[in-house]
């Protein structure tokens, strides 16, 4: 007869019910380690919020960053601060030295793809933007050797003397002689100096304003700069069924009393009606308007002058800047321009663009990269701003299909007409903003506003 042994019997049990212990320790530890990440999932979801590409002050969703596709295509640093942010950040702070590094290192657009840009102007939205003051006073004091604003952005009496023969900026054969009649029309000297206003705003016509609610920011400006296209809007609306035929159409709009039935009409200057304030503002200190419109909408101001007249003064007392020398064929219709004004009594004043500042800016902006037939008046302006105002910031200014977040926009804020290819370098001048941006001399918005 056998006997079992007891000792062994009670190494099996032991062994048994360690084997036990370890598994159940084994999952303990598997379940705090998930539990422990879902808690630093939603707490991360709780820190982010992404609107058309910059970051919102309190978001309650989740950032669940493998369901964005621009994240997607970004960056291994990008995913790094994404991680870890808890921003905004401050300007000087390492990561956004980092950030803005990353910007800066590409030199030139090609270098790298849209997706990789908008991944790393996306992740610079989470630093506050502030001026860099020897940047700026550094690059401002470029633009005054090469461009001075304060003396030569408009035609004056001063820096155009009678009997000047002044050359155009494009046909250069042409010349023309300041008569007494053109002079008087000039103002004595720059009605603006040098770092008059504390803040600009420059605005332009990109579909990245469309929502951005960043008119009481535009608003709140001290000096409101609006650049034109070089297209009007088409008309549309209600209207247009009855309006097919030109004739037609060009009876009802000369014969326009009310200003808002000539905006239909026309919907010329950049829009600023009730439906774009909130995003737009309505502000304005200095329009830019492009001759070749008045020419083609209201033929050069021969007949539809009350029109144009009645259109104008949407902007209230907005001084109107047209580029009277840029060609022969500007001039007449650009003179004509000040003389419908004073027929009318409007306080507004009629500045013309200096050729030889709008041939300076150009070479200038051809040394950093921006070739074209000819730069976006937008450019211009911020250039000027750059000298006039301490602080500048950019509205309306993106040159590509989709914004930072991936999300396609309109090519206006007010329709998706393109403009003729070719003609300007517009996604050259946003990348040179971009640069400017980063170093802190001005301030590019592309997102939406909190503004007041």
């Amino acid at each position: 007869m056998r006997y079992a042994d007891p000792s062994a019997s009670r190494d099996l049990l032991g062994n048994r019910t360690l084997l036990f212990i370890f598994i159940c320790a084994f999952a303990l530890v598997t379940l705090l380690q998930q539990i422990l990440y879902g808690r630093n999932y939603i707490k991360r979801g709780l820190q982010f919020g992404w609107q058309s590409g910059d970051q919102l002050a309190n978001w309650t969703g989740l950032f669940n960053v493998t369901d964005d596709p621009a994240v997607q295509s970004g960056s291994d640093s990008s995913s790094r601060y994404f991680e870890f942010y808890e921003g905004p950040f401050e300007y000087n702070s390492t990561r956004c030295l980092e950030l803005r590094h990353e910007i800066l290192e590409v030199k030139v657009l090609s270098m790298v793809k849209q997706s990789e840009l908008f991944d790393r102007w996306r992740s610079l939205q989470m630093c506050k933007w502030a001026m860099n003051i020897s940047e700026a006073n550094q690059f401002k004091s470029t633009l005054s050797r090469c461009c001075n604003a304060p003396s030569f952005l408009f035609t004056t009496q001063k820096n155009t003397p009678l009997g000047t023969k002044l050359k155009y900026e494009v046909d250069t054969s042409g010349i023309y002689h300041i008569n007494q009649e053109i002079f008087r029309m000039f103002p004595k000297d720059m009605p603006y100096y040098r770092s008059q206003f504390k803040k600009c705003a420059v605005v332009g016509n990109g579909g990245i304003l469309k929502n951005s609610r960043c008119g009481r920011e535009i608003n709140s400006a001290d000096f409101v700069f609006r650049s034109v296209p070089r297209k009007w809007l088409k008309l549309s609306g209600p209207q247009s069924p009855h309006l097919q035929d030109g004739r037609k159409w060009r009876n009802r709009c000369a014969d326009a009393e009310d200003s808002r039935a000539v905006q239909i009409c026309w919907c010329n200057l950049p829009p600023i009606s009730e439906k774009y304030t909130m995003d737009v503002g309505v502000k304005t200190d200095v329009v830019t308007v492009n001759p070749s419109i008045i020419t083609e909408r209201f033929h050069k101001l021969e007949k539809w002058r009350r029109p144009f007249y009645r259109v104008l003064q949407v902007y209230e007392n907005a001084s109107v800047l047209l580029p009277a020398f840029y060609n022969t064929r500007n001039t007449d219709v650009s003179i004509r321009v000040k003389y419908v004004l004073d027929d009318f009594e409007s306080p507004q004043a009629v500045y013309y663009f200096h050729p030889q500042y709008l041939v300076n800016v150009s070479r200038y902006w051809l040394s950093l990269g921006v070739r074209a037939k000819r730069i976006s008046t937008g450019l211009i302006l911020a250039t000027a701003a750059l000298e006039l105002c301490e602080e500048v910031h950019l509205f309306g200014f993106w040159a590509f299909p989709m914004n930072p977040s991936g999300l396609y926009i309109t090519h206006h804020y007010y329709d998706n007409v393109k403009p003729r290819p070719g003609f300007h370098a517009m996604p050259s001048e946003i990348f040179n903003f971009l640069h400017l941006h980063s170093r802190g001399i001005l301030r590019v918005h592309t997102g939406t506003c909190s503004c007041c």
